[in-house]
C-alpha cells in the first residue's frame, strides 16, 4: 500500500460503497492501520491508498476504529482546527468543520453501528468521510492559497522523485 499524493485521480474520486465486510475487506482494514500509522497519521480512507470503496480508519489513543459506508446523520456546534493530511504533505489547512457529530456506518464485524463523536474524533472523522467523497482539505481554501498550496506540492513532488 502507498500513499497517494495530491495530483492522483483516485483521490477526487466518490468511493463505491462496500456490500459486506467480509475477510478481504477486514485484510484491506488491518493494512489500512499498519500503513497509517507507519506513515504517522491519525486517519486513512481507501482512496488515499488506491482502493475506490468506502473504508475508513482512525487512530486515536492506539485504539482502531475501522468503518465502511459511514454516513453523518447529525451535526452540532462549529469548531476551527488547522489540519494536515498524508495525501498533502507538508500543507496544513484551517478548516471549519462540525464540533460533534453522529454517524452511521458498518464495522469490522459487518455490524450497523451507531458513533457519536466530539472534537478531534470528529474532526478526523469529517476529514475522512471527505475523502470518500473527493474532497480535500485544499478544497477549503482560498483560490489565491489553492494556488500558492498547489505549487509546494509541485516542490515535493520535483524533490522525492529527485531522491
Amino acid at each position: 500500500m502507498q500513499i497517494r499524493i495530491y495530483g492522483d485521480d483516485i483521490l477526487r474520486k466518490k468511493c463505491k460503497p462496500i456490500a459486506k465486510i467480509g475477510d478481504e475487506e477486514r485484510e484491506i482494514l488491518d493494512q489500512m492501520v499498519k500503513k497509517m500509522r507507519e506513515s504517522g497519521g491519525v486517519g486513512l480512507a481507501a482512496c488515499q491508498v488506491g482502493l475506490n470503496r468506502q473504508l475508513l480508519v482512525v487512530d486515536l489513543a492506539n485504539k482502531a476504529l475501522k468503518l465502511a459506508n459511514p454516513k453523518i446523520c447529525k451535526r452540532v456546534g462549529k469548531q476551527v482546527i488547522e489540519e494536515g493530511c498524508l495525501s498533502l504533505p507538508q500543507i496544513q489547512v484551517k478548516v471549519k468543520r462540525s464540533k460533534k457529530i453522529k454517524l452511521e456506518a458498518l464495522d469490522e464485524h459487518n455490524q450497523q453501528i451507531s458513533i457519536d463523536a466530539e472534537d478531534l474524533l470528529a474532526i478526523v472523522l469529517q476529514h475522512e468521510i471527505d475523502h470518500l467523497h473527493g474532497k480535500m482539505i485544499i478544497d477549503y481554501l482560498p483560490w489565491y492559497k489553492k494556488i500558492k498550496a498547489i505549487k509546494a506540492l509541485k516542490e515535493y513532488r520535483r524533490r522525492m522523485r529527485g531522491k
